[in-house]
């Protein structure tokens, strides 16, 4: 069977969308791992596929998958991507929502930048001390759709992304399904620097727009930050982090940046 698909790219972080309202293709983790596969597929960090939302809930809902064929419940880039490409293929408003396993997810187009409305944070927890090979390492975690750990460094240059991302990420703390692991250099006043070691990816990845809104939101929390946070991604794109802070709690929280189109084609599956 031919498999229509679109690739897109948010910040670096790329996806394959396609249309799955008939329900036609069944997205097995084999399947995914395939398609992602960057020498044997067409090569992405997640497919997104497009169909209906039978809750009532919202006008649309999407199937999301990492790389390595795992679920996902939420991806902020991955979001802003599926945004542009729904607008597209079906000619629909400029404002529209869509039903993800993190909740509704609202978003807003404006040419090449979209804006999408995230489901509330939760599960903050600052200053928690691991032990790694490295020594004692503080991490501050929150919940932003997916689990993020965020560590600060001085130089994001520097920063062990694959060792020691991967170690935190299969660390006991964060068992049993472990956690994506953000490396955040505050760069100035409201603006921070980040880069990801990703679940599901397994690996560093350009941009992971939930980890870019934790490492925000943390870095807000810590350093009284107002809203909207800069973020310079691996990538190299800016991103926005919008928000509403009382205290220690976040509302309408919402990510900003760019969602390209970058080739349409057709595979064996």
């Amino acid at each position: 069977m031919q498999l229509a698909f679109t690739k897109m790219n948010g910040a670096g972080n790329d996806f394959v969308l396609f249309d799955n309202r008939d329900a036609r293709v069944e997205l097995t983790p084999a399947l995914v791992e395939r398609l992602c596969d960057r020498h044997a597929g067409v090569g992405a960090d997640g497919i997104i596929g497009l169909v209906p939302c039978t809750s009532g809930r919202a006008d649309w809902a999407w199937q999301f998958f990492n790389s390595d064929g795992s679920a996902a419940e939420m991806c902020g880039n991955g979001a802003r991507c599926f945004a542009r490409y729904v607008q597209r293929l079906t000619g629909g408003p400029g404002r529209f929502t869509f039903e993800t396993v993190a909740g509704v997810v609202g978003a807003q187009l404006d040419g090449s930048l979209v804006t999408v409305d995230l489901t509330p944070p939760g599960e903050l927890r600052l200053n928690e001390n691991l032990q790694l090979s490295s020594g004692v390492e503080t991490v501050h975690c929150l919940n932003t759709g997916v689990p993020h750990a965020v560590l600060f460094v001085a130089d994001a240059d520097q920063a062990m992304v694959s060792t020691m991302g991967r170690e935190i990420r299969q660390h006991a703390h964060f068992a049993p399904r472990g956690t994506n692991v953000n490396f955040a250099q505050v760069t100035g006043p409201g603006s921070i620097r980040v880069r990801t070691y990703e679940r599901g990816v397994e690996g560093e990845t350009l941009a992971c727009g939930t980890g870019v809104t934790a490492a925000a939101l943390i870095s807000a929390q810590l350093n009284d930050f107002p809203s909207p946070v800069s973020v310079r991604v691996q990538g190299g794109d800016q991103l926005e982090v919008l928000f509403r802070r009382n205290g220690a709690q976040f509302g309408n929280v919402r990510l900003r940046g760019p969602a390209d189109f970058v080739f349409e084609g057709t595979t064996e599956i």
